[in-house]
């Protein structure tokens, strides 16, 4: 069966998922039905699908680059890390178990076949998918019972193209490497190499890209160049200026820059939630960890986070409970998202994600909050300063609003705002309201542009994707390897895979 190509990667953070996103643009502008898949991806920062299901938020970017609806299909496991070295494993939208390394290895069989399962109805159901890998295919310790990359791809003959990241260097020892620690029946699949990020004159590269052929008898299917300031709903915090970067996107329409301090907590989640805000004109969006680094903020934001009372410690530990105390009371603006919302209440109630039963919040809000075992996961829509307003919500922790004024499901004291929905601040309308009342509250002669569209600004990085692709790939052969899947013959590159030592050290 063909119809599917699997774009694993030298390493994390190697652009598996906007090239993923790319080729899926791509295909959608020849008229082709395409659908993104990953089987395993570990992620703090999720989304709900319209019928309720958690999915990581790199496929829901994939499924918006194919302009078709998110399903749980199209990331059947999801797993959450949280603060004790466990995490939530997600299968099909809804949390099903918290495991530790070896124990999620003992579910991996299961899993698979349930990826499986997936994969092969997305297979009926659309012309193509564009399935993506989870690290590198190459980790030989997790190999004999890996879901997401090579024990896919045999499991479901799946072509396989290499993503490397040449701008950190060694992209060459990191493909051939790859190839080289693989098995002859995974290398059997490894069809060719994309080179990432590139920067300089491609007539250097060039001899390098012939001999990396030569040694290993696959063609380098495209070099992609460096696309600055391209935000793209990043996986997980390795890649944090995918999200927020310390900069102004662009020059204030009015007198006055806004500037925003976002809490950078250890176990952060959802971090996209600032993307719109960064994507504003004349709006300097900065992270934080120290006291100081809040100072000038005309807004600070205590994002989401999948460990709250954890992170509600380490925000004390750090001395940031003082002047967040000092900013409520001077009527300095604070806004709390989901696990941020909780921390600024009275107390936490907590049995369930930590264990460590009732802490006292901040106390910034009439609030208190109390962690039931069900998570919460829907698709609210509401409004909020005369603008209407749709979000999402992901969470266990669950509000009792006991005083204030109502504030998107939430609650709001003076200048401190709480809510549980993420992705509320992606509406226009509301961004550019909530902002007003910031700048007002603030003193700051900051003036919302007007006409900041921040769907339209995604759709525009996802266009930019699919040229990368169109422009800079080898389009037919990702054709036929698409039809006709990974070609005869390809050379085996010694020494392969080295034999399994068990599973001492392993990681999720």
């Amino acid at each position: 069966m063909s119809n599917a190509i699997l774009v694993a990667g030298t390493t994390s953070d190697a652009g598996k998922s906007v090239v993923t996103a790319g080729i899926c643009r791509w295909l959608v502008r020849q008229g082709v039905r395409v659908a993104p898949f990953k089987a395993q991806n570990m992620s703090l920062n999720s989304m709900v699908t319209a019928d309720g299901a958690e999915i990581g938020r790199a496929q829901v970017m994939q499924a918006q680059a194919a302009r078709v609806e998110p399903e749980a299909a199209m990331n059947p496991v999801l797993l959450k890390p949280g603060a004790d070295g466990r995490s939530q494993v997600v299968l099909l939208g809804r949390p099903v178990a918290e495991v530790g390394a070896l124990d999620y290895r003992e579910r991996k069989p299961y899993l698979l076949q349930r990826s499986l399962e997936c994969l092969a109805d997305l297979r009926a159901r659309f012309d193509v998918v564009v399935c993506e890998g989870a690290g590198s295919p190459a980790e030989i310790n997790l190999r004999d019972r890996d879901i997401a990359n090579m024990g896919l791809a045999r499991a479901a003959d799946l072509p396989v193209v290499v993503v490397g990241d040449i701008d950190r260097g060694g992209v060459f020892a990191a493909m051939y490497g790859t190839l080289a620690l693989l098995d002859a029946a995974d290398q059997a699949l490894v069809a060719g190499w994309l080179v990432n990020k590139f920067r300089g004159d491609a007539r250097l590269l060039k001899p390098g890209l012939d001999m990396l052929h030569e040694l290993t008898g696959r063609p380098v299917l495209g070099t992609l160049p460096m696309l600055p300031g391209l935000w793209l709903d990043a996986e997980d915090s390795l890649d944090l200026s995918s999200a927020v970067v310390d900069r102004v996107s662009a020059g204030p329409v009015g007198a006055e820059v806004l500037r925003v301090a976002v809490l950078r907590f250890p176990r952060l989640s959802n971090f996209t939630d600032l993307d719109a805000l960064a994507q504003e004109p004349g709006v300097l969006v900065r992270w934080a960890t120290r006291p100081e680094e809040l100072a000038d903020a005309d807004l600070v934001v205590l994002p989401g986070t999948r460990a709250t009372v954890a992170d509600l410690a380490w925000l004390r530990e750090r001395g940031l409970a003082g002047p967040l105390r000092e900013r409520a009371a001077a009527g300095r603006p604070v806004l709390g998202v989901c696990g941020g919302y909780q921390m600024l209440g009275r107390r936490i109630t907590d049995l369930v994600e930590s264990g460590a039963g009732t802490v006292d919040g901040l106390g910034l809000l009439p609030t208190v909050v109390e962690f039931g075992a069900e998570k919460v996961l829907g698709r609210p829509v509401g409004e909020a300063l005369g603008e209407r307003v749709e979000g999402y919500e992901i969470h266990h922790g669950v509000v009792t609003v006991e005083g204030g004024d109502p504030f998107l499901d939430g609650c709001r004291a003076g200048e401190v705002w709480g809510t549980t929905w993420h992705g509320a601040l992606e509406n226009d309308g509301f961004r550019r309201a909530f902002l007003r009342a910031v700048a007002a509250a603030a003193g700051r002669a900051f003036v919302p542009a007007p006409d900041t569209c921040f769907a339209a600004a995604r759709q525009e990085r996802l266009d930019r994707l699919g040229d990368l692709i169109e422009e800079h790939a080898d389009t037919d052969a990702l054709w036929r390897l698409i039809e006709g899947g990974a070609p005869g013959g390809l050379p085996f590159v010694a020494p392969g895979a080295p034999v399994a030592r068990g599973v001492e050290g392993e990681q999720l």
